[in-house]
């Protein structure tokens, strides 16, 4: 067998592997099987476009309600769930089963129940038939068997588990046993109403997963996702390592877009890991980056493996905030991912691949500058330039604004016909040029732009910007072969014909209804969890048994979360294991960080589940991003998986610090130039904590080297750690002034206080909240701004009232809590002042490697 056929196979495989895990293992070969599993698909996806538009509204035609599309949607992937994946591993592949059809119509028929009989079940809430009863607990079995087969037993298993505590509540231990629920009660909960399967996180994957999913899958059919590998590669192949460090970059851009680890890996190491390989790095290292790098491409905004739209919903934050909070963390993650492959490269003395043209150092600088500039200039007639055309045109705004992006796109497109079309192989010979590369596909960037402009400037939804995104996506697909076509006097040629548009746009359109399968199941599945807490409380339980196991220590209530998150993860998607690890632990942390006097943003409790059930992808035995490298590689799967692991410790730790240095998230930031000193203090302490754990920074380091720069960057990811020890950050005021001190703050400043209450055992506790204050005119006034009146007795402050919906019942306030006292920050310098001796040991270090290195490349070199 020659080495290409060795890489189809390999290829194949992989393919096979995606196909298991993300859109279903059966290729049946019977004519009707094979275009139910291509229309259904196709449907779905016209279906969730139609949803996404403004045209049911302009035509008031089929208008449907939240509950009535999720009904429709999780129907979709119920069926195909049963249709796509096989029941078990060895069970047929290439025909689907009667009982396969049997159940998927009948599961597709008990969502869709809910919007067939809708209007009868809204004059019935609460009070649901026999018939409803048993459409019920036949829709939840078929649905936790489609999880199943969609996703493994994991989740299913996850989902059964609270549903059966919800049943048998009366016979659990006495620790978490509570009266139980009928099966009328818990079946309107699950399955007739809005807090179970049919809740927010099934809402969120109808209205906004499926179009960023299916815009990700029309940007592969375009060929954007081999735009962005190639082009990283032009960029940074031929650096030190620079096949993995172009892994790196491509799998960032194309995670930014995908909600799947095991994915990206296939799409980005089939390039990336042979060359890594070719280079020098051993197959387990090479796989190791690769997963390291799409594990990791999760955590980049926009969608983030689906979790940021359901923090829109769980936190109660707008979208923009959302990506906000978790930029910088995913941005300093990948520096330091490129700097540790850097260092990885020193170690072994590798070298990167020969460019084919050479520049010297002021023509790189001149490229990079004019780069810049351009950049800006680009960036600053889009902005106001279009913010000046919305003034001037009024309502003729998108008319012009379509014309100048369909001139924009035909002028990239004419100049990409400039360079020859970029090769479709996996194989890389030789580096790319890096000018003709970029050039070759700027066009792409179009739909990205109309994203984050209907995003950011517009303030669309994020359901409705995806759509117009992918309209254009839409247009493009259709689009570039004929155009490209004419350009290269080509027309009807192979490869530029308006039908292989048609081709291309079918198959992106059914790749993204086929890759929703399991996120729409998941989602429905956790639901079931959701569900369950608010229907037995077990969330108030939870606080309580982790309070309990931990202590009321804080360090050792987010090890348990991180713990729990890893367990979950090892099966469940990260979606599903998002929703479940954050419903049962988020508010645990921000209530127990409460009682121990830390305020803990939820956004900042929601990110630290969220990163540790992505780091779950690379973790030993079931990581299965790891098990795909190894298949490209040759690896160990499970050495591949520890050394991903050991490379994405610098992610473990990053949930620790913006816990505890909410700045991180951008959260307490005042001014730009504060902005700048956080960005650049976290940047730098990420590449220490990098040199640190890989034992390397310009040579290899000593231990006290070692330890030295774990210090800096403790020192510069949270320098309150000393400060705040010699200067503290707060005093206490006595509460009888809380009225006076409310009305002297400026207003939008945050009010702190310590409140003593008692908990239903009668146990009593203390908590630390913050409030945003008003700009009322007197103090009382302000005080009832944010909820809350106060009454005097005996000497002590208590809370009289607390104004349903407030922000003060929000934070937990409740009905005669004491007052303990007033927290106000203190006049002091500055905590950023420890970056001064952080940066002087870092520079420290540095020079006494750098004479050590010297003093090694003078010994080589006279030996």
């Amino acid at each position: 067998m020659t080495e290409a056929q060795e890489t189809v196979k390999t290829e194949e495989e992989l393919q096979e592997m995606i196909a298991e895990t993300e859109s279903g293992a059966r290729n049946p070969t019977g004519a009707f099987p094979k275009k139910v599993l291509f229309f259904v698909p196709l449907i779905w996806t016209i279906f969730q476009l139609w949803y996404a538009s403004p045209l049911p509204f302009l035509f008031n035609f089929f208008v449907l309600n939240d509950t009535e599309a999720r009904a429709i949607h999780l129907a979709f992937a119920i069926f195909l769930s049963f249709t796509a994946f096989p029941t078990f591993k060895k069970s047929p592949t290439k025909y689907i089963p009667v009982q396969d059809w049997a159940l998927g119509l009948i599961g597709a028929f008990c969502s869709a129940y809910l919007y067939i009989f809708y209007v009868q079940l809204a004059d019935r809430p609460g009070m649901p038939t026999q018939l409803d009863l048993i459409i019920s607990v036949v829709g939840l079995i078929l649905l936790l068997e489609a999880t199943r087969r969609a996703l493994g037993p994991p989740l299913m298993i996850v989902a059964t588990v609270f549903c059966t505590y919800t049943f048998g509540g009366q016979w659990m231990p006495d620790v978490i046993a509570h009266k139980g629920a009928s099966l009328s009660k818990g079946m309107s909960h699950y399955w007739l109403g809005t807090e179970g399967v049919f809740g927010v996180a099934l809402g969120v994957s109808t209205g906004m997963v499926f179009m960023f999913v299916l815009f990700g899958a029309m940007l592969e059919a375009a060929g954007a996702g081999n735009y962005f590998i190639r082009t990283a590669f032009a960029a940074l192949g031929h650096m030190k390592g620079g096949p993995a460090k172009a892994a790196v970059v491509s799998s960032g851009l194309t995670g930014l877009v995908s909600g799947s680890s095991i994915a990206n890996v296939v799409t980005t190491g089939t390039f990336t890991i042979p060359l890594m390989k070719k280079v020098g790095f051993k197959p387990e290292k090479a796989g190791a980056i690769e997963v390291a790098c799409s594990t990791n491409g999760q955590l980049m905004p926009p969608v983030m493996g689906a979790a940021a739209f359901l923090m829109v919903e769980y936190v109660g934050i707008t979208y923009i905030e959302v990506i906000k909070h978790a930029f910088l963390p995913a941005v300093i993650s990948y520096i330091a991912l490129v700097y540790i492959v850097h260092l990885e490269a020193c170690k072994l003395g590798l070298e990167g691949m020969q460019k084919t043209v050479t520049k010297t150092v002021a023509q790189r600088m001149l490229t990079a500058v004019f780069g810049f500039l351009f950049m800006i200039i680009l960036g600053g007639v889009t902005y106001y330039g279009l913010g000046w055309i919305k003034v001037v045109g009024g309502g003729a705004t998108i008319y012009i604004v379509s014309v100048l992006l369909a001139a924009a796109y035909m002028f990239l497109l004419w100049f990409a016909c400039k360079v020859p079309e970029l090769e479709q192989t996996t194989e890389i010979k030789e580096l790319p040029h890096l000018g003709k590369t970029a050039q070759a596909g700027y066009y792409f960037l179009l739909p990205v732009v109309v994203l984050m402009w209907c995003l950011v400037v517009e303030r669309l939804s994020p359901a409705l910007a995806a759509y117009w995104a992918t309209v254009l996506m839409i247009f493009i697909l259709l689009t570039q072969r004929p155009i490209k076509g004419f350009f290269r006097k080509m027309q009807g040629q192979e490869g530029f014909s308006f039908r292989e548009g048609i081709v291309d746009l079918i198959n992106g359109s059914v790749s993204g209804a086929r890759n929703m399968i399991g996120i729409g199941v998941a989602t429905a599945a956790a639901g079931i969890v959701v569900g369950t807490v608010t229907l037995t409380g077990i969330g108030l339980v939870m606080t309580e048994f982790v309070e309990f196991i931990s202590g009321g220590n804080l360090m050792l209530i987010l090890l348990f979360t991180a713990i729990i998150s890893l367990i979950l993860g090892m099966g469940l998607p990260t979606t599903a294991n998002y929703i479940v690890v954050s419903t049962l632990m988020a508010p645990v942390i921000v209530n127990l960080a409460a009682q121990n006097g830390l305020i803990v943003p939820l956004i900042a409790a929601h990110l630290f589940v969220f990163y540790f059930g992505i780091l779950a992808d690379d973790t030993p035995p079931v990581g299965l991003a790891a098990f795909a490298a190894a298949g490209i590689s040759g690896g160990d799967p499970i050495r591949t998986g520890i050394q991903g692991f050991i490379y994405d410790i610098r992610t473990a730790v990053l949930p620790f610090m913006f816990i505890f240095n909410t700045q991180l998230l951008m959260i307490g930031i005042d001014h730009w130039y504060h902005l700048v000193l956080v960005v650049v203090g976290a940047i730098f302490a990420m590449l220490a904590f990098a040199a640190g754990t890989q034992g390397y920074f310009l040579v290899k380091s000593r231990i006290w080297e070692t330890a030295a720069l774990l210090l800096v960057a403790l020192i510069l990811f949270r320098p309150g750690i000393v400060w705040d020890k010699i200067f503290p950050p707060l005093h206490e005021e006595p509460p009888a002034q809380l009225e006076t001190w409310v009305a002297d703050m400026d207003p939008g400043s945050s009010l702190r206080i310590m409140l003593k209450g008692e908990k239903m055992s009668g146990k009593e506790f203390t908590k630390t909240i913050m409030l945003t204050v008003g700009d009322e005119a007197t103090g009382a006034e302000r005080l009832a701004g944010v909820g809350i009146e106060t009454r005097e007795e005996e000497g002590k402050i208590l809370i009289d009232n607390v104004v349903f919906s407030s922000a003060a019942e929000k934070a937990g306030i409740d009905f005669d809590q004491e007052i303990l006292n007033i927290q106000v920050p203190t006049h002091r310098l500055p905590k950023e002042l420890m970056y001064i001796p952080a940066t002087a040991l870092y520079a420290f270090i540095w020079l006494l490697q750098s004479r050590r290195r010297k003093k090694q490349e003078g010994a080589v070199a006279t030996a």
